[in-house]
């Protein structure tokens, strides 16, 4: 399965991605309560994802992983991948290449005179503004 495949409420997916860059491990209270979590952006040769690892796994930026046993969920209208203790992440070897892809991302600006308008991005302009 590829990134741009992915849609709100799938489970047990699996995906071969790159690792762009990794948060530190942050606690959050949930109804079942505190939980260790970690969100990663992730990417394959089709698009880009926000991954939210749930749990102890760790991820390194720059390695190629196979994400099994994760599911998909939607937050403020945006669709990401994540996985918990019963996912299986495990680092692919460096003959497995995910190339950049070629996509944009439509961002909304606010503007004060005429309220928001949305702007087409791609990936390197989006880069050079992180």
């Amino acid at each position: 399965m590829k990134v741009k495949d992915l849609k709100d409420d799938m489970h047990n997916v699996s995906v071969v991605v790159k690792v762009i860059s990794i948060s530190q491990p942050k606690t959050v209270k949930t109804k079942n309560g505190e939980a260790t979590i970690r969100e990663a952006v992730v990417e394959d040769d089709s698009g880009r994802i926000k991954l939210t690892i749930w749990g102890k796994q760790i991820v390194k930026p720059g390695t190629t992983v196979k994400i099994e046993n994760a599911w998909t969920s939607t937050f403020k209208g945006e669709v990401k991948l994540n996985t918990s203790d019963k996912s299986k992440i495990t680092e692919v070897s460096n003959s497995t290449t995910v190339t950049k892809p070629n996509y944009y991302v439509k961002k909304q600006y606010r503007s004060s005179k005429s309220g928001y308008y949305n702007k087409k991005k791609y990936n390197d302009e989006m880069n050079e503004e992180e």
